[in-house]
């Protein structure tokens, strides 16, 4: 059986609901995985691929919304569809104050569903690229030499090679040849690109 390249997660204690969920997500041809309980959920594995999860509010031990506010406050990227038989405008706002990616009243439109899951897992796959393009510029950062560093980071701030080389205390030559070095470890192909890209490794 071959792995899912993404997978769609869903917390109720409502058995009927999960099996509900389950078909109709099946149908479609996403992969699901359905829990009663947070605890249910944290307890079981997940693998490394683009997901979201469908999080129910009225849970058993652990609510949906005071684990909704878990995941905002921690690194998990996974993108939430908060929905509920029991909500008002208030715990709507609070949920998409969290980042939920909807807010979804039940009964709800299987293709309002359908729909916030489609943005979820689009959310999710660009959140994974911008990681990993991430740990790649990292990865060619420390590759940097020391004196490579202090010319890049003189160059992202404006500085020209004659000012740099003052600053360093070495000849303008010296300035031109680490800030080649440099942009060839990062793989820049030009001095704008360079400095794009630390931008986004200091932000």
């Amino acid at each position: 059986m071959n792995e899912p390249d993404q997978i769609v997660f869903v917390i109720d204690d409502d058995p009927a609901m999960r099996e509900a969920l389950d078909s109709l997500l099946r149908s479609v041809g996403l992969a699901v995985r359905c829990f009663g309980s947070v605890a249910e959920f944290l307890g079981a594995p997940r693998p490394d691929i683009p997901s979201c999860l469908v999080l129910d509010v009225r849970l058993p031990g652990k609510s949906g919304m005071d684990f909704h506010k878990e995941l905002a406050h921690s690194e998990t990227s996974l993108p939430v569809i908060v929905m509920t038989g029991h909500g008002d405008i208030a715990m709507s706002v609070q949920a998409m104050k969290a980042g939920a990616v909807d807010f979804l009243p039940k009964p709800f439109r299987e293709q309002d569903l359908l729909d916030a899951i489609t943005a979820a897992l689009d959310k999710d796959r660009q959140q994974r690229a911008r990681s990993a393009e991430l740990d790649t510029l990292r990865e060619r950062q420390a590759t940097l030499s020391e004196g490579e560093r202090g010319v890049v980071a003189l160059v992202v701030q404006g500085r020209l090679n004659k000012q740099i080389a003052g600053e360093l205390g070495v000849s303008e030559i010296t300035v031109k040849v680490r800030r080649a070095r440099a942009m060839r470890k990062m793989q820049a192909g030009s001095l704008a690109e360079l400095i794009k890209m630390f931008g986004r490794l200091e932000s």
